[in-house]
């Protein structure tokens, strides 16, 4: 009599099945940490990018402040008494709960010149990121009096 299951029938090993499970299983937590990873640096860049348009905020209202060393009466309201230390909540980043990030605002002007007259206005924001530490944007313009 002949038997039915002559052939060999061909089956992976137990040792075959593991290796494969911990190859996609890392495949899998690569992919996962490569997303992770990818929505953290977007997070930053929002931050940053909210921390610079505090300091644009901040650079256009020296720029409308009124510096006029050759009017009569000559008025100079470009000095850094007039823009004090500002901390204040970051606005353009959403807030769910008490995830408020807060950023100060530094203003520093100098003269660099008398004849032309001549400032440069710094604008520092600085903000921190959860888990990465405090950064800087800085912003420097030139300014000339009204004309």
């Amino acid at each position: 009599m002949k038997l039915l299951f002559t052939q060999k029938y061909k089956a992976f090993t137990l040792a075959e099945v593991v290796i494969s499970a911990g190859l996609a299983a890392l495949v899998l937590g690569g992919t996962m940490y490569g997303y992770v990873m990818s929505a953290r640096r977007a997070e930053w860049s929002a931050y940053s990018l909210a921390a610079h348009s505090l300091a644009m905020q901040r650079m256009e209202q020296t720029r409308a402040a009124k510096w006029d060393p050759l009017g009569f009466p000559p008025v100079d309201n470009l000095v850094a008494a007039n823009f004090p230390l500002v901390t204040t909540n970051i606005m353009d980043i959403p807030v769910i709960g008490t995830n408020y990030v807060y950023a100060t605002n530094r203003t520093t002007i100098t003269t660099i010149s008398a004849a032309p007259p001549l400032k440069m206005v710094r604008i520092d924001c600085t903000w921190a990121f959860p888990k990465r530490g405090s950064f800087t944007n800085t912003i420097v313009c030139y300014r000339a009096p009204d004309q």
